[in-house]
């Protein structure tokens, strides 16, 4: 056996209909586009979303909401999270490389260090994020830490 000698498998091809070539192929006439109606005639293209003429789902569906295009989203940073992370890595300054090595967050996001869990943070440290809630900045240098802001682009 070579490729010279190759060929597909009995029954696994067919040869392509031959369409509008006359009456004697079976195909002729219409060329199987049916009577009439846009279908049937040269250069039709569907719209997006068309249903025959039925009110589409997009116009039948009320309108709500409201998606602002220069909305900032953060990553949120709890300081109970904040300080076992900084206890288990032996760090004394956490900086938003720390974070991204980790494996916690990607280069991308953007951190805000939130207050949740104040009251049991007691570790002096110098937390480097893009953003601080007014508790959590408190909380940070409560403890003689600092809160030092990343300027972003």
């Amino acid at each position: 056996m070579n490729l010279s000698n190759l060929k597909p498998a009995e029954g696994s091809t067919h040869s392509r209909r031959r369409i509008g070539r006359g009456p004697g192929s079976g195909m002729g006439g219409t060329s199987t586009r049916g009577h009439k109606g846009a279908k049937s005639r040269s250069g039709y293209h569907k719209k997006f979303g068309f249903e025959g003429g039925q009110m589409p789902l997009q116009r039948r569906l009320p309108k709500f909401g409201f998606r602002n295009p220069n909305r900032v989203e953060y990553k949120p940073l709890n300081l109970v999270t904040l300080a076992e992370f900084a206890k288990a890595a032996g760090l004394q300054e956490v900086s938003f490389d720390d974070l991204v090595k980790s494996g916690r967050y990607h280069k991308d996001d953007l951190i805000k260090v939130l207050g949740n869990g104040l009251d049991a943070f007691d570790a002096k440290l110098t937390v480097h994020a893009h953003s601080f809630s007014a508790s959590a900045k408190e909380a940070i240098e409560k403890a003689g830490g600092s809160a030092v802001v990343i300027e972003t682009k």
